[in-house]
């Protein structure tokens, strides 16, 4: 399959800059499985869109702030940090076997993008300051860029205190504006409690407390798996043909009780409904490795959805509007149909929707 079959053209003043004025105030484009149907509605009315014994299903992850700003020592030269995941450090060996102790013993090792890159090999070091300081070593060059470094600080502070005292809220590179305070509030979502996410999984942004309450109150239940959205979700797909691309592997959790309460639906025909890309993969990934049944438990999973997937556990989504050529828009299109989806952008498109991460939602069902 093509990549460019996934290709289309946005006008760039419909890439929201920023989130709507509330929450579910966001617009909301009902595209019908079945039928090809489109209606448009708004998030708010999401309960009456959905009945009795619907089964919602939330990724609960926590977005961390992972934009680092900082310099180089001693040259002062500007550095841009964006923490990627964290690693168990590499333990040197003596010549006798025995681990050797760094001088930093108190430090994390982090992949991470770095700029500028080509300035910043092993051995280089960086300062991040602020309210907090946060030491930083250049240990490994890696692919596409990114880093091997070492985080530490020197007045007892953690490291996650520091990044969070000091870190930037890691907003998408089509955002064209620098991260203000209020962001830490609105990319992230009102679920949100498992650190660990450098991307907000954004269609549960449209969530308040009072939607929540109307969904229970509609004979709905809500569920919450935890995926850890990585930096791979910003990831243009390189390659030509679709099945030659590959996701980066992300963690995921599963409580008991949410995997009982999925397997439940399940077993008496209720419909599950995935809030967003993360937690559809999450769900379609844990089932396909245990014969359709969700088990509790943490993994990673690196499943790449596209046409021609069958899925076993998800019968809706309500997703935003994603990329041109993107892997998240190829799963859209596996659960609804090349067509169908092409043309519910091509009606979201003409009606002035607004796309990516702040922009309004699409609920297929």
């Amino acid at each position: 399959m093509d990549v460019r079959e996934f290709e289309f053209d946005l006008p760039s003043d419909l890439i929201a800059q920023e989130p709507a004025a509330e929450r579910s105030a966001a617009r909301l484009l009902h595209l019908h499985r079945d039928t090809g149907a489109i209606e448009h509605t708004r998030v708010s009315a999401l309960p009456d869109r959905l009945r009795a014994g619907d089964l919602v299903v939330v990724n609960n992850t926590k977005v961390f702030p992972a934009r680092l700003l900082g310099h180089r020592v001693p040259s002062g030269g500007a550095v841009e940090c964006l923490l990627v995941r964290r690693v168990k450090p590499d333990v040197p060996k003596s010549g006798c076997g025995q681990a050797v102790a760094r001088l930093e013993t108190t430090g994390d090792d982090w992949e991470a993008l770095m700029h500028p890159g080509q300035k910043l090999k092993p051995g280089a070091r960086v300062v991040f300051e602020g309210s907090r300081t946060l030491h930083c070593e250049v240990l490994e060059r890696q692919f596409f860029g990114r880093r091997r470094i070492r985080l530490w600080t020197e007045d007892g502070t953690t490291v996650d205190d520091a990044i969070d005292a000091i870190g930037h809220v890691p907003l998408p590179p089509y955002i064209k504006r620098g991260d203000r305070a209020a962001d830490r509030d609105r990319y992230q979502t009102v679920f949100a409690h498992e650190r660990g996410s450098v991307a907000a999984p954004t269609a549960g942004l449209h969530f308040t407390p009072a939607l929540l309450t109307a969904l229970c109150e509609r004979g709905a239940a809500v569920a919450e798996i935890t995926l850890h959205v990585g930096y791979g979700t910003f990831q243009p797909v390189r390659v030509e043909r679709v099945e030659d691309h590959r996701l980066e592997a992300e963690r995921y959790e599963i409580t008991e009780r949410t995997a009982s309460t999925i397997n439940h639906a399940l077993t008496e025909g209720r419909r599950v409904i995935a809030v967003g890309t993360t937690t559809t993969r999450t769900l379609e990934a844990v089932a396909r490795a245990h014969r359709g049944c969700i088990v509790p438990g943490g993994g990673v999973t690196d499943l790449f959805i596209y046409p021609g997937y069958e899925f076993g556990v998800v019968s809706g989504l309500l997703t935003n509007f994603h990329l041109p050529r993107s892997s998240l828009l190829m799963l859209v299109s596996a659960f609804a149909g090349q067509e169908r989806v092409r043309a519910a952008y091509d009606a979201a498109i003409a009606e002035r929707y607004r796309f990516y991460s702040y922009g309004d939602a699409m609920l297929i069902l």
